[in-house]
């Protein structure tokens, strides 16, 4: 199928909290636009140690995560992390990788916002099924 990338808006969700308690100003509120790799594979979220700085997210934890290429490596837990496409939204943690690495949306902000890959376009698009919110599978 090859590669999909999507156009995500990261936000420190303290800061939201912050803002909605009127503790500091929307423009205080810190947050950035990327491109992430939409890999269906991971189960976790991954971001890098810029975007981590950027963001100003806290250490949760430390968990330990299994590469493709079967090494076991442990790496830090920052959240809580506001993640939006399009109509879409949803708070979660996050691994971070070294460096610059490359940025991962994995399956659980993928089912928690409802989106999926469409095979032939190549993108990350709304459950058409459900395209004004996100539904969710509660048994």
């Amino acid at each position: 199928m090859g590669l999909v990338y999507a156009d995500i808006e990261l936000i420190n969700a303290i800061d939201l909290g912050l803002m909605r308690r009127y503790k500091i100003g929307e423009d205080e509120v810190k947050r950035m636009k990327v491109n992430m790799l939409v890999d269906t594979r991971s189960v976790y979220m991954c971001i890098n140690e810029t975007v981590q700085e950027q963001l100003q997210l806290d250490i949760i934890e430390k968990r330990k995560g299994q590469l493709a290429d079967g090494r076991v490596v442990e790496y830090d837990v920052v959240g809580p992390i506001e993640v939006r496409f399009e109509n879409r939204r949803c708070v979660v943690d996050a691994m971070v990788l070294p460096g610059d690495n490359e940025l991962l949306l994995g399956a659980i902000p993928l089912e928690d916002m409802d989106v999926m890959v469409h095979p032939y376009r190549r993108e990350l698009i709304v459950n058409p099924e459900h395209p004004h919110f996100a539904q969710m599978t509660l048994k």
